[in-house]
């Protein structure tokens, strides 16, 4: 019984491919093409590519977890400290706002170049502090052994 036959067009690049891949004995490009659309069309292809889509979403959802922990954990501190700096902070008396206004600014400016410096060089300040305190000697480690 003969094969159906079907006419395909396919890039000049995927031509020369299939032409250098027949150059070895036994092999036609039709079998190849038949391999390729079995391969391309049966269910364990479709299979793979469906665990392969899983692991990438599973990696990106535990990426957005860590993210949105991240984000929790910078809110909460800022939320606090704002909390606390006006909670304890008394206000000013007029006669001191303009010089305070002015290093205030002169402050902020100090801030805003140290963010800069540190966004630019990619250190973290929570994770220089960490490690800073997992370099530390413990003071267990401190006591006289004997």
């Amino acid at each position: 019984m003969a094969k159906p036959r079907i006419n395909v067009h396919i890039t000049r690049d995927v031509w020369r491919r299939l032409d250098h891949a027949t150059q070895r004995p036994g092999v036609t490009k039709a079998a190849i093409v038949d391999a390729a659309l079995a391969a391309f069309l049966s269910p364990e292809a479709e299979e793979r590519r469906d665990a392969l889509i899983l692991r990438r979403l599973d990696r990106v959802d535990r990426r957005a977890e860590r993210l949105e922990r991240a984000l929790t954990v910078t809110a909460e501190t800022l939320a606090l400290f704002v909390r606390y700096y006006l909670t304890m902070t008394p206000p000013l008396p007029e006669q001191d706002r303009r010089a305070a206004q002015a290093l205030g600014r002169e402050r902020f400016e100090g801030f805003i170049e140290q963010l800069a410096k540190r966004l630019a060089s990619g250190t973290s300040l929570s994770v220089q502090v960490l490690e800073d305190e997992d370099t530390r000697p413990s003071e267990s480690s401190n006591e006289d052994p004997s």
